[in-house]
């Protein structure tokens, strides 16, 4: 059932038992007060982000990419995507893990140090650019109030809309786009960036280098210090700009157990499920 709320309107009828992500979070409201269902709001390990194609002038510019983080509200863009379910994010990296770092405060939403910025960089009256956009909905909605927010500092992104087929080929296969919204969720996925064939086409000697030794240490005291270094070099260099810890919000019929509140894979395991 790929419409939102065509799933929403089946919970409520009774045709459907489980809904583990509900996509129209503006809905969960009527399930919280309703003594036949559960409403699960947890977390996954998914990093929601604008990414950038670090190869596509003018994103080939640090200060241009930083400029673009500046101009962004994290949490308007969880209060509009997401119905306020959501955790802003600094780096590429879940705050469920141990070895998570703070880095939110590197750039607050600040769109006069963002025009500075582009101005800066030689785009004194902003640029035209693209951002992709897969079918969820928070990369849609999210889009669009990314696409305001960027617009207020000089930034006109065009929208285009993708379905998954046409993103996987032109923007994770090809790198062929200027920026996009999608969530990362494999465990530890942080270690593509040190491929700079990867579809972000980040390319750090010194970043490399960081997810070497990490991967080298086997002290985890070390490991986290490694890996926090890691977080910062991607921040500072805003090779993405992040945006929140992707929540995991579902509902359920009461009784139903076995259920997983939180997703630390993008699983469910139906075997463990049962009726009270």
């Amino acid at each position: 059932m790929a419409d939102d709320n065509a799933q929403v309107a089946a919970m409520l009828a009774g045709d459907i038992d489980y809904l583990p992500i509900v996509g129209a979070l503006e809905t969960i409201d009527q399930f919280k007060d309703n003594p036949q269902f559960q409403v699960l709001a947890g977390v996954t390990e998914g990093e929601t982000l604008v990414d950038i194609n670090n190869k596509k002038p003018p994103f080939d510019d640090v200060r241009v990419r930083r400029a673009l983080a500046y101009a962004i509200d994290r949490q308007a863009v969880i209060d509009g995507a997401m119905n306020g379910y959501g955790t802003p994010i600094g780096s590429h990296f879940s705050p469920a893990h141990p070895y998570y770092v703070d880095l939110t405060g590197l750039y607050p939403h600040d769109p006069k140090k963002a025009k500075a910025l582009l101005a800066e960089a030689g785009h004194p009256n902003g640029f035209e650019t693209t951002l992709r956009l897969p079918p969820t909905t928070y990369a849609r909605r999210g889009g669009e109030i990314v696409a305001a927010q960027l617009e207020a500092v000089g930034i006109r992104a065009r929208i285009i809309p993708l379905e998954w087929a046409q993103w996987l080929d032109q923007v994770f296969k090809r790198a062929e786009y200027d920026l996009t919204i999608v969530s990362h969720v494999e465990p530890m996925d942080v270690v593509r960036y040190a491929n700079p064939e990867y579809f972000i086409r980040y390319d750090s000697a010194d970043f490399r280098a960081l997810v070497d030794k990490a991967e080298a240490t086997v002290d985890p005291a070390e490991q986290k210090k490694i890996w926090g270094e890691a977080q910062k070099k991607l921040a500072e260099d805003a090779a993405v700009a992040p945006l929140f810890q992707l929540a995991k919000v579902g509902v359920a019929k009461k009784g139903l157990k076995g259920l997983w509140k939180n997703a630390p894979q993008p699983v469910y395991p139906i075997a463990e499920m049962g009726w009270e």
